[in-house]
């Protein structure tokens, strides 16, 4: 199947799960979220050697279900298959776990995964490092900001291209504060 074909059935099963969510701070729609995370994949995919951009995308897209939505695995490997499923699930914040230990474990379940799920998680963090929304104090937006280290420190040999720019964004950030 095409990557535009592919995008398409991706991202309207996206819209649809995460219909009545907005993007945290905005009335935007989530799926303006869900398609930045897409672009930034669509733009470094160029850019990064052996790149399985028909799997990244679906990945990018659908990264938020099983975390924001009642979608399960099941649910994801039955339409998208076995190793979009176990991307997504990676991604996935275990939310059995404190909330202080859920972004380690997650990074320590991609860092097992293809460099295309690397790559998903880098662009998340870049798409999420846009003004914070208004009701976030300044100890919020430190620790977001460490939090994005952590993940460069964490994944930045994934993706080269990625990792560049979310290390320019982690400094531009400060501005924020």
């Amino acid at each position: 199947m095409e990557v535009q074909a592919l995008y398409q059935k991706a991202l309207r099963f996206a819209a649809e799960k995460h219909l009545v969510q907005k993007v945290p701070g905005s009335e935007h729609p989530y799926v303006v979220h869900l398609s930045n995370v897409a672009m930034e994949i669509l733009v470094a995919a160029p850019h990064s050697h052996n790149f399985d951009l028909h799997q990244a995308i679906q990945i990018a897209l659908l990264h938020d279900t099983i975390e924001d939505t009642d979608t399960n695995f099941e649910t994801l490997r039955s339409n998208f298959g076995a190793s979009i499923a176990e991307g997504v699930a990676a991604l996935t914040k275990d939310a059995v776990l404190p909330k202080e230990e859920q972004m380690l474990d997650s990074l320590l379940r991609i860092k097992k995964m293809p460099k295309e799920v690397w790559a998903v998680k880098l662009a998340d963090r870049i798409t999420n490092l846009q003004i914070p929304p208004a009701h976030w104090d300044h100890a919020k937006k430190v620790k977001y900001q460490q939090e994005a280290q952590l993940i460069w420190n964490s994944l930045h040999e994934g993706n080269t291209f990625l990792a560049h720019r979310l290390s320019t964004l982690i400094g531009e950030y400060a501005k924020y504060f």
